[in-house]
């Protein structure tokens, strides 16, 4: 991680990182306990450590990554993606949105504001991406 990437993301975790990150902590919990949740809750956990250090990192498709189709990033992943978003991804955006919409009225937050704007975007169809090194 580049000096940048690491100061960037020291100023993420105050300016509401770790909360959002929680966020997607507590999510992946409640998924983990229920049994069938469980694709979602991995999902969920991956993105809960993006979420945490986003500044150089990036999530791509998981097909672009692996260079063929896999369970999540077909029909099924789609479906996943649909339950997914009535039960959790909704209001997870919705708390990036609301972030970045605070963060945008300085100057200063306007980075991190663009940043909650792409996770709410991941927010709400997480199944079948990947993180990886910017």
């Amino acid at each position: 991680m580049s000096p940048v990437s690491l100061l960037l993301n020291i100023l993420w975790i105050a300016l509401g990182g770790f909360w959002m990150a929680a966020g997607w902590a507590i999510a992946a919990i409640i998924m983990a306990i229920t049994i069938i949740g469980l694709p979602w809750a991995r999902a969920s956990f991956s993105i809960a450590a993006y979420t945490l250090f986003p500044f150089g990192q990036m999530a791509v498709p998981r097909e672009t990554v692996t260079g063929r189709e896999d369970v999540g990033t077909g029909p099924l992943g789609l479906l996943g993606n649909i339950i997914w978003l009535v039960f959790a991804g909704w209001w997870l955006a919705l708390g990036h949105l609301i972030t970045a919409i605070l963060l945008a009225v300085t100057i200063i937050g306007i980075p991190f504001a663009w940043a909650h704007v792409k996770l709410a975007g991941i927010a709400l169809w997480p199944i079948g991406k990947e993180i990886v090194p910017a």
